[in-house]
């Protein structure tokens, strides 16, 4: 029975999102129960790809990732497929109305990382718009579920969050992006000799963002405010302890919370929500 696949596909990624992340797990957890599976299929579909540019280096990459994008396109088009993940995915791409062009700009970012090493200021925002913005955004439509109105007024909010969470990724990563990957995504930075001041200017641009951010978190709705503020904790916590530590120290390892903490920063953040003190 089809159903049965469906099953099948959306247990797949929430498999795919618990492998991967634990942080994003507990986010989703923490949702409305009716949100979890949904999220969960956003996340699949990105980290497939996300894996591709990143992980296959015995494989051509290249073929790899376009046979990805028709597969994407294949199965939203047919509302079928018979990759579980991209099954998953077309569900709540049409059940939310999730624009394509959001689904492209994602899929024009993860080709960015097959060939481009360094990025200049307005290919840096391009870059982050796709591979993180527009995550943000898709995960947006399914909380709003279909309210236009209110999808549009934090569409903003959105995109400041996508933004935050990618560039602590990009700092806390930034010893394999560049020894690895060979990647430099920010513009005008010598990774190998950054100066406190140059980490103190990427560092201010995200505490921007996350400050915007929050206002957004305030205004979702109630059962997916806290599920949301959850992940902005973990990665608000993250930064802070990147933001703690020379730029030598962020080149020689990669910065990580313990589980033990996230535990800690789900009680905090629960009773913070419970408060209204957000």
């Amino acid at each position: 029975m089809k159903s049965t696949f469906d099953l099948v596909s959306e247990e797949t990624s929430k498999m795919t999102t618990r492998a991967y992340s634990t942080s994003f797990s507990l986010g989703i957890f923490c949702l409305g129960r009716r949100f979890h599976r949904h999220i969960y299929n956003i996340y699949g579909f990105v980290r497939l790809a996300d894996e591709i540019v990143d992980s296959f280096h015995d494989y051509n990459k290249e073929v790899l990732l376009e046979e990805f994008r028709k597969d994407t396109w294949n199965a939203i088009g047919r509302r079928l497929s018979l990759n579980p993940v991209l099954n998953a995915f077309q569900h709540t791409y049409h059940k939310f109305g999730i624009a394509p062009d959001l689904v492209d700009s994602f899929l024009k970012s993860m080709e960015f990382d097959l060939h481009k090493n360094r990025y200049d200021a307005d290919g840096y925002n391009e870059y982050i718009y796709g591979s993180a913005e527009v995550v943000g955004l898709m995960c947006l439509r399914v909380f709003t579920e279909g309210d236009e109105k209110l999808y549009n007024k934090l569409r903003p909010f959105a995109r400041k969050l996508g933004a935050a969470f990618q560039k602590v990724n990009f700092l806390r990563d930034v010893k394999d992006d560049q020894e690895n990957l060979g990647r430099i995504y920010f513009p005008g930075v010598n990774l190998s000799q950054m100066s406190p001041c140059e980490k103190q200017r990427i560092e201010m641009d995200i505490e921007e963002d996350f400050r915007q951010s929050l206002e957004g978190i305030r205004m979702l709705p109630a059962d997916t405010r806290f599920g949301v503020y959850v992940a902005y904790m973990y990665y608000r916590s993250l930064f802070a302890k990147i933001k703690s530590l020379p730029s030598a120290r962020i080149m020689m390892e990669r910065i990580r919370i313990n589980n033990y903490y996230k535990m800690w920063l789900l009680c905090y953040s629960y009773c913070r929500h419970s408060l209204r003190m957000l």
